[in-house]
């Protein structure tokens, strides 16, 4: 292999990159001169590394910066770790990385890319033009940025589930090693809950709209958008378009705790000794423990929904409409609508992946000439065309959820079975009858995944988060 100066090279090498983060001259480098450090070098996000690039183990004064030898020792113990993954990637131990061994690391973690796209990742970083990664040239691309295992290199490929459209069905996200262990992993996990809550708070009159349109609209009624808030504005003024919002906000916490413990544990059971997940693999444990949450959490479900299309006066509250629900129908009421509920799911999950894989590598292909990163707008993007392509796969039995869970406070509704439920629309409207509230629900994906992002960045600052914009979880 390349590269193996002595210690005093090194420490020279080491004293220049000093010298040339220490803009201010102050014999200290702190996190803004290391960012404006990582941003001319390009390559990276700049504030993922900084923040995480001066550590508390490497700087034994609290004054948030390092002197010479606080930053010679960090740069040592960054080396050690680089090489490491170095060996990790250089699966023929021939000193190099190759195209082949990127394709067979992303295989590693169940994502597919194409010789083009492997390309664009080693040109990167191949500063010679030998179409390989010597142990110097990955030494130098990646010193200042915080990488703990082979995950790490491969961030930015992985599946955003930032996006709040108010359908909490998609896989849930992973946090690294490095998160679980500073913490890290519950402030992205509240400023996820936040932004969700403010999201669907935004967007709760297209939310109600939706359910009030899949219950109430028929063929015959002819109910449409404006007709729709038109007769919920008469029966309750303009504040009754946020009904049901109450528990659509308070369900956000809990079912995004559950997940994300029950996907750690299905994640480790499937796992066994293997060291990653293949995509597969991650879809059947997010499937599952979304599938998990939504069977604790349900009769939350069933609330909000009762709650979304009560009349003035009929519930003094959250508690009042549970007690009524169990005192009428008893506490099976409580799961109306769960077997298409979490049938649901699949679809949702495995449409939304396969979409959002297929865009990005597109765009990847098609667009990206100098990078492999495709940036954040463009994987905001993916993200909303793959929920959407998603919502519309699952809004069938979306739909006849809601209307078993509506069935027994709607006058005249057919106390039916999901496949009798499926039988009457059918027979009654035709396909279209399964669709029913679809348009606001379109109409609601991009202000509710706008809101959602804005929230979460400002709340991933408040809290101290390290920026995350470039670890997309599948």
């Amino acid at each position: 292999m390349r590269g193996g100066p002595g210690d005093a090279e090194r420490r020279q090498r080491w004293g220049r990159l000093f010298e040339e983060l220490d803009s201010n001259r102050d014999g200290r480098v702190d996190i803004r001169e290391l960012r404006q450090g990582l941003a001319r070098r390009g390559g990276g996000d700049p504030d993922r590394g900084a923040q995480q690039g001066i550590s508390p183990e490497g700087d034994t004064d609290p004054d948030g910066g390092l002197d010479l030898e606080e930053f010679i020792l960090y740069l040592q113990e960054r080396e050690q770790r680089l090489l490491l993954l170095f060996h990790s990637l250089d699966r023929n131990q021939d000193g190099q990385i190759d195209v082949s061994e990127i394709q067979q690391s992303f295989r590693a973690l169940g994502i597919s890319i194409s010789l083009e796209q492997a390309e664009k990742i080693l040109h990167s970083m191949d500063r010679d033009g030998t179409m390989t990664i010597d142990w110097q040239e990955w030494r130098d691309h990646f010193l200042l940025h915080s990488l703990e295992n082979v995950e790490d290199v491969l961030y930015f490929w992985k599946h955003s589930t930032v996006l709040d459209i108010g359908e909490c069905l998609t896989v849930p996200d992973e946090f690294s090693e490095q998160e679980k262990l500073t913490g890290m992993w519950w402030k992205q996990l509240v400023a996820g809950a936040v932004a969700g809550a403010v999201s669907r708070t935004g967007t709760a009159p297209l939310d109600r709209l939706k359910v009030f349109m899949q219950v109430h609209a028929s063929k015959t009624n002819r109910l449409n958008i404006l007709g729709g808030l038109r007769s919920m504005i008469q029966e309750g003024g303009v504040h009754s378009l946020w009904r049901g919002n109450g528990i659509n906000v308070l369900k956000i916490a809990p079912e995004s705790a559950i997940k994300f413990m029950a996907y750690e544990q299905i994640k480790r059971a499937i796992r066994g000794q293997q060291e990653t997940l293949h995509v597969q693999e991650r879809f059947v444990a997010g499937s599952l423990a979304g599938a998990t949450a939504q069977t604790i959490i349900y009769p939350m479900e069933v609330l909000k929904t009762r709650l979304t299309l009560r009349r003035t006066g009929q519930y003094k509250g959250l508690l009042d409409c549970a007690w009524q629900i169990l005192e009428r129908e008893g506490p099976r009421a409580f799961y109306r609508g769960y077997l298409p509920n979490v049938l649901g799911i699949i679809p949702y999950a495995g449409i939304d992946l396969a979409v959002y894989e297929t865009l990005k590598n597109r765009w990847l292909q098609q667009y990206s000439h100098d990078s492999a990163d495709p940036g954040i707008l463009v994987l905001l993007a993916c993200g909303t065309i793959s929920s959407t392509c998603g919502q519309i796969a699952s809004y069938p039995l979306a739909l006849v959820r809601t209307r078993m869970q509506a069935q027994a406070s709607t006058e005249g509704a057919p106390q039916l079975s999901m496949l009798g439920l499926v039988r009457h629309i059918l027979a009654q409207e035709g396909v279209r009858g399964l669709y029913r509230g679809i348009a606001p629900n379109f109409m609601k994906v991009i202000p509710a995944v706008s809101i959602s992002y804005v929230v979460y960045e400002n709340m991933k600052q408040a809290l101290g988060v390290t920026s995350r914009a470039g670890k997309q979880a599948i």
